[in-house]
């Protein structure tokens, strides 16, 4: 099954044409809303696509074509754009939305099996799919033909957002929920207030330094100079390393110099990046407009998501 639709998806990606750019530039010009529209299976993989275009920066939605007939179609608006999805490309309740769109003068994009059908003849860019049997072993059900529209309708998206220059930061401000929206939060978020940050100066005992370290319960200090800028870090490790001479040792002579370190505007999932690639579990966060000033602490368990 798998590879039955893997190889149909290599055939769509070779065939691709001119007609998918102007597809793309058909939702770019798209002044109001892309409306999706397909019934059966290719309804609901009609409903994902419409959930990523608008995630991705094209505002869109799903009508359903048979409750389009009995009234949504005043849902639709002369600036928005159609994408419709029908394999056989004949289907009643699509080609009617069709239609009253296109009398409207509104822009319809299809997205079909057949070349030769209704709907590509009547659309206005009509993106084929290549003609493969479906992996179902009786060939009936929808299988690698929604495959290929949910592909198909993902590099819309995906190209459409390229053209926009839709940037990271928009992307997070539509993903402001779940695993997405944490990662791309501000590191500022995670540092605790209520603990002591643990910091220290050149001259300081190991003991006290130990001390320091125990209070804020992070396994980390910060070495600083008289103006507050970090110099290095002294973590657990550092500390078991150099246990010998531990006891008549300053701080300086144990820290590691130019230690790895997030602002507070690092995202979450940058954070967590940097402290992979580096092996760390304990990172400090420092001031953006002042270079070097340590401002908070964070351990590798804060960058968790909490509900």
């Amino acid at each position: 099954m798998i590879r039955c639709e893997a190889a149909a998806l290599t055939l769509l990606a070779d065939q691709l044409d001119g007609a998918f750019d102007l597809a793309v530039q058909h939702i770019l010009t798209t002044s109001g809303r892309v409306i999706v529209s397909g019934m059966g299976k290719a309804g609901h993989v009609g409903r994902k696509i419409a959930a990523t275009l608008s995630a991705t920066g094209s505002p869109a939605f799903f009508i359903h074509p048979s409750e389009a007939a009995h009234g949504d179609l005043g849902m639709l608006k002369n600036n928005d754009t159609v994408l419709a999805l029908s394999n056989s490309g004949s289907t009643p309740e699509v080609l009617l939305v069709v239609r009253h769109m296109l009398a409207a003068g509104v822009p319809v994009i299809a997205i079909t099996g057949n070349g030769a059908s209704p709907l590509a003849k009547i659309a206005d860019v009509a993106l084929v799919l290549p003609a493969v049997a479906e992996a179902c072993p009786e060939g009936i059900a929808p299988t690698t033909s929604s495959t290929m529209k949910l592909a198909l309708g993902d590099a819309l998206a995906i190209a459409t957002m390229r053209a926009r220059g839709f940037s990271r930061a928009e992307l997070a401000r539509l993903h402001p929920g779940g695993s997405i929206g944490w990662r791309t939060q501000p590191v500022a978020r995670l540092i605790r207030h209520d603990f002591p940050l643990p910091l220290a100066t050149c001259g300081t005992s190991l003991h006290d330094v130990i001390l320091k370290m125990t209070e804020a319960g992070k396994g980390v200090a910060g070495i600083v100079d008289d103006a507050g800028l970090l110099l290095g870090v002294i973590t657990d490790g550092d500390l078991r390393r150099g246990f010998a001479s531990i006891l008549s040792s300053s701080a300086d002579q144990v820290m590691t110099r130019n230690p790895k370190t997030v602002t507070t505007n690092t995202t979450i999932g940058d954070a967590a990046a940097l402290m992979a690639e580096a092996r760390i579990n304990v990172v400090f966060v420092t001031d953006p407009k002042v270079e070097g000033r340590p401002v908070g602490v964070i351990h590798l368990h804060d960058l968790a998501m909490i509900g």
